[in-house]
């Protein structure tokens, strides 16, 4: 019996695997798997072993640039701690930090890419609120990321407070960490501008990769938003005028009401993909968005008793109110503040065309009551999208929208 020609391209196929198998002892999934060039980003537990072509770069004071082999060449004629390294010289400490006049921007990064900036470290010696971080992806002329130092980390009140997440690690005795990945293809800049009246001092770290980039990862962009105090019946915009696709990922509030008793049966709103006079998703309140429950408060003595108790701090991976100020902590302060978290890492919330995210202030009044509060709020919002570039709220809108509604 004679055999077809599909019969006889059967058995070669499977000859060939037989061979393939016997002499490089190779699985049939390795056989006709295309191989997968691992590019060395979206790192974890699981994919550490593999190896990559990636390369690991790394800018700071000691190499402001991040070249292969230009680290620590800084002499004791420019450096700024040249007078502590006087007797060791030359690849010694000798430029640890770096000083920002009053008035005046530095160039913190100038990478070409591609590649993703994979971890910040910053300790910081100024006014953080007067300190501003802006980063520039491919060339932009406008900044997707725009934020006072202390807030991008989720420190905004300027006092330490330890914080262990995912996102963001705040380490004694103010070490600032920032793990959010920050993927770009031609250029990364970053800037630090002291808008304040007097010198600040920086010491800092930017690790990052350079490797191919995926042509479904977005960009990183970081909002910077405060009302003091919130119009009566108003509500706050966490973020508003983002335009084009992308998810929401992550939001930092500090929080200081004006009033006295409970200040968060607020409610969260995301309003997405063309929502005018309700939102997508809604909370069911302040402390519920921020993953926790009854005001934030416990009560060891007596457990059911919870109202008794008092306000208690957390931190973890994804969700956190690693601070509570309270006003007999120092002399001359008033008003209990609060910095908290929620980062969406394992939950973005994902737009199509365009998104707007709000934050009600609720307290209680007479006869069970919700009241409209006046507090002092500010917030960043930090989520990805894909350009063109979503629609800023600079400082200067800020103080704009302040001074028509003082």
């Amino acid at each position: 019996m004679v055999k077809s020609s599909k019969q006889k391209s059967k058995y070669t196929v499977v000859f060939f695997l037989l061979l393939c198998i016997f002499f490089r002892g190779l699985s049939v999934q390795q056989v006709f798997a295309k191989k997968a060039e691992f590019n060395g980003l979206n790192m974890s537990m699981c994919n550490l072993p593999l190896l990559s072509d990636a390369k690991s770069r790394s800018i700071s004071s000691e190499n402001l640039t991040g070249e292969k082999g230009k680290g620590a060449m800084a002499t004791l004629k420019e450096g700024s701690a040249a007078e502590a390294a006087r007797d060791l010289g030359l690849g010694w400490k000798v430029n640890p930090y770096i000083d920002i006049a009053a008035g005046k921007t530095v160039l913190l990064a100038d990478i070409k890419g591609p590649g993703s900036i994979q971890h910040i470290w910053m300790t910081f010696v100024g006014n953080q609120r007067f300190n501003i971080l802006r980063f520039y992806w491919d060339g932009e002329k406008e900044p997707s990321v725009e934020c006072p130092i202390g807030d991008f980390f989720a420190s905004g009140w300027g006092r330490f407070a330890q914080i262990s997440s995912l996102a963001v690690c705040v380490n004694p005795g103010s070490g600032y960490n920032s793990y959010w990945q920050m993927p770009f293809r031609k250029n990364c800049r970053i800037t630090l501008t002291n808008i304040d009246e007097e010198q600040s001092r920086l010491f800092y770290q930017i690790d990052y990769t350079l490797t191919q980039v995926p042509e479904n990862a977005a960009y990183f962009h970081a909002q910077f938003r405060r009302t003091n105090p919130l119009p009566y019946k108003d509500v706050y915009t966490i973020v508003d005028g983002i335009k084009g696709k992308g998810h929401y990922v992550g939001t930092y509030m500090a929080w200081q009401p004006n009033n006295d008793g409970w200040w968060g049966e607020g409610e969260i709103k995301f309003y997405m993909d063309g929502d005018k006079g309700f939102p997508t998703i809604c909370g069911t309140g302040t402390e519920d968005y921020f993953c926790g429950s009854y005001c934030f408060k416990t009560n060891p003595e007596n457990p059911k008793e919870w109202i008794k108790g008092r306000y208690t701090v957390f931190t973890t991976p994804y969700a956190g109110m690693p601070q509570v100020i309270r006003p007999d902590d120092r002399r001359w302060e008033s008003n209990t503040r609060f910095g908290l978290y929620r980062w969406h890492i394992m939950d973005p919330i994902r737009f199509e065309k365009d998104l707007k995210v709000t934050m009600q202030a609720l307290g209680w009044q007479s006869g069970g009551r919700y009241l409209p509060l006046k507090d002092d709020l500010s917030s960043v919002a930090f989520w990805y999208q894909s350009e063109p570039q979503h629609s800023r709220w600079t400082l200067e809108d800020n103080l704009k929208w302040e001074q028509e509604h003082d």
